[in-house]
């Protein structure tokens, strides 16, 4: 069904019925009658597929229909692959939070916005707390300043009911953070290729001084084969 709906989504050939049409290609774009396109597109052995529907003429391609489906989808799929998608991911404090629980979440904070999400940070104000309202935007200050190399303000501090929230958004686009196993199958493959590297070490050199022919040594080939020829010759000088 899925299927079906993407073929539908383009007129081909005689569903097209406009009086004229634009074609484009790689040499440039020409208006022609329908009719004369639809007969250059049977004279090459290709479709006539509309684009673009709501140009004026409408816009058109000669190409094979399936050829030209797949190129959409692999188009839309590769714009999928790089889309970041953006989480706006919350980070809680007290009107009074401690110096480590504060450095805690502001590591946290930048970790989110290096990978291209937003961050909404807000105090909670509890029972009486409110009265240090004015103690919670000051550490709500603090955190977005220190933030300043990742993250930019979208809005400051602002009281609504019993919270203070501020908004933060990357400052670069993020960057899709690796699953598990695409992790642990980067390990291998540099484990694999390190190993490989010292085997190639590690592997024996010939010795080319060697005078044993046990050693294989080339230079003990040699020598053998001068001795034997030595003592052909002397042998044909006695005869």
């Amino acid at each position: 069904m899925k299927t079906d709906k993407k073929q539908n989504q383009y007129r081909v050939n005689e569903q097209i019925r406009v009086r004229e049409v634009r074609i484009v290609g790689e040499s440039g774009s020409t208006v022609m009658p329908t009719k004369q396109a639809l007969d250059m597109a049977r004279q090459q052995g290709v479709d006539l597929v509309e684009i673009s529907p709501n140009a004026n003429p409408p816009v058109c391609r000669l190409i094979d229909y399936s050829k030209f489906l797949y190129q959409q989808k692999k188009r839309a799929k590769e714009m999928k692959a790089k889309q970041v998608k953006v989480e706006v991911k919350e980070i809680r404090f007290g009107p009074q939070t401690d110096e480590h629980d504060y450095q805690f979440k502001l590591k946290h904070a930048k970790e989110f916005l290096e990978e291209g999400n937003k961050v909404r940070a807000y105090v909670f104000f509890r029972g009486r707390s409110i009265l240090f309202k004015e103690q919670g935007e000051v550490l709500l200050l603090r955190f977005a300043n220190d933030l300043e190399e990742c993250g930019k303000v979208e809005s400051m501090p602002s009281l609504e009911g019993k919270k203070m929230f501020l908004y933060l958004a990357p400052k670069k686009a993020g960057v899709a953070k690796k699953s598990q196993q695409a992790r642990d199958r980067e390990a291998s493959e540099a484990e694999a290729k390190e190993n490989g590297k010292q085997m190639k070490v590690e592997r024996p050199m010939v010795d080319l001084d060697a005078e044993s022919p046990s050693n294989g040594g080339l230079l003990a080939n040699a020598k053998i084969s001068a001795d034997a020829l030595k003592k052909l010759t002397d042998t044909n000088d006695e005869d």
